[in-house]
């Protein structure tokens, strides 16, 4: 067998990465006198840490994640000893298995949008889908879809995502038809995929959000009844550096 055809029947599998390490690892396997399974393990080792790192990087893409809002950027000596023991738990994504929510309130600019993306960054590094998605913008792909009659299959394509995040419910005041989108959204996610959601307004303001009592009574039950609150209430953080540009 010669060389071509090794290298081909590599490629017809899809093993890049043994294409390209198998001959250096041959060499090197050679001088320190490998055995025929430590010399099969490196191989597939590079191949599997290789593909988790290219899965990883897909997952990142696909996110929609904010660029650079991940743990080593976020300033969480600014936080509370409760709130970064609550990051902590979540970090290591367990909450996903039993389709727990995650809702972080706070003032603008104390950093709720920052520390959710922080731990969905966590999340896809263990493998798992996330997608990030400002409300507004959510909230009028769904209403297209709706026109559209392909509200199921919106629906349907978010479920694949094991987390959700949904930024600043609230920010932007909308009409019925649009927070009714939204609860659909909700409901349909309701004990079967996280949400995480960040908010400016406390529970007791969401009625400017979903408009009549019983549906926000309705939307918050889904969220809670299965779900870890982070309260920062904290000073902005876009305003405190600012202050100190100026000092």
């Amino acid at each position: 067998m010669d060389d071509g055809e090794l290298r081909t029947c590599i490629k017809d599998l899809r093993l890049p990465s043994i294409g390209q390490y198998f001959f250096e690892y041959a060499q090197q396997a050679g001088q320190e006198q490998w055995s025929f399974e430590r010399y099969l393990y490196e191989l597939l080792n590079v191949e599997r840490q290789n593909r988790k790192e290219r899965r990883v990087e897909k997952l990142l893409r696909a996110s929609k994640l904010p660029l650079g809002k991940t743990l080593d950027t976020l300033e969480r000596s600014r936080f509370p000893l409760a709130l970064n023991r609550q990051i902590d738990a979540l970090i290591d994504g367990s909450f996903l298995d039993r389709h727990e929510n995650v809702l972080a309130f706070g003032n603008p600019g104390a950093g709720k949008s920052h520390t959710v993306c922080a731990i969905a960054h966590e999340l896809i590094l263990r493998g798992h889908r996330v997608l990030f998605k400002n409300c507004e913008i959510l909230v009028q792909e769904l209403l297209i879809a709706k026109r559209d009659f392909k509200l199921p299959a919106a629906l349907k394509k978010l479920s694949g995502y094991t987390a959700l995040i949904i930024d600043d419910i609230g920010y932007v005041q909308q009409n019925r038809e649009e927070m009714e989108v939204l609860f659909t959204l909700l409901a349909d996610r309701y004990e079967r995929a996280t949400t995480m959601i960040t908010s400016n307004l406390p529970f007791s303001e969401w009625e400017k959000i979903f408009k009549d009592p019983m549906t926000t009574a309705a939307a918050i039950d889904r969220l809670v009844h299965h779900s870890m609150i982070l309260e920062l209430n904290l000073p902005s953080y876009r305003l405190e550096q600012a202050q100190k540009g100026k000092s």
